[in-house]
């Protein structure tokens, strides 16, 4: 009896494929849907700043690393229940010495969804900047957060 792979050999690229589509829904739903491409023919490109979130019984407690970036250039948005923090990174850097001159710019704008579960308390969304690092605290309602149970014995 002869086995060949021929068949394997066939399933190997639709599988990267698949593969390839899943992670980039996974990656345009979190960066949002723009984030896949290269730039959008101005010279910007995208990039993807650090991001950790902790949740707690009663909030959220999002932090976003943007050094270098302007406070005027970030922007912090609640859309159906996810939290979209935007903005723009304008960075130039000049270097004179003797006999040579460099300039370095770096731009690029970014995108970051975070979801959200539905029961946060919108109007007590608290957002600070310092020092390169966007704080941000997002508390639930009271009807979200954990009640405890008394056990009768």
């Amino acid at each position: 009896m002869s086995t060949t792979l021929s068949h394997f050999r066939s399933r190997v690229p639709s599988l990267f494929s698949e593969l390839r589509r899943e992670m980039d829904s996974v990656f345009s739903r979190f960066l949002g849907p723009d984030f896949l491409e290269e730039g959008n023919g101005d010279g910007m490109t995208w990039f993807s700043p650090l991001v950790n979130v902790a949740e707690t019984d009663d909030e959220f407690e999002i932090s976003v690393d943007l050094p270098g970036i302007k406070l005027e250039d970030v922007n912090v948005e609640l859309r159906d229940n996810d939290l979209w923090i935007t903005g723009e990174r304008k960075e130039e850097h000049e270097e004179k010495q003797k006999n040579w001159h460099r300039i370095e710019h770096r731009y690029g704008q970014f995108r970051r969804v975070i979801p959200l579960a539905h029961n946060v308390d919108a109007e007590k969304i608290d957002a600070e900047y310092k020092d390169g690092v966007l704080k941000i605290l997002v508390p639930k309602t009271e009807s979200a957060k954990p009640k405890r149970i008394a056990i009768k014995g």
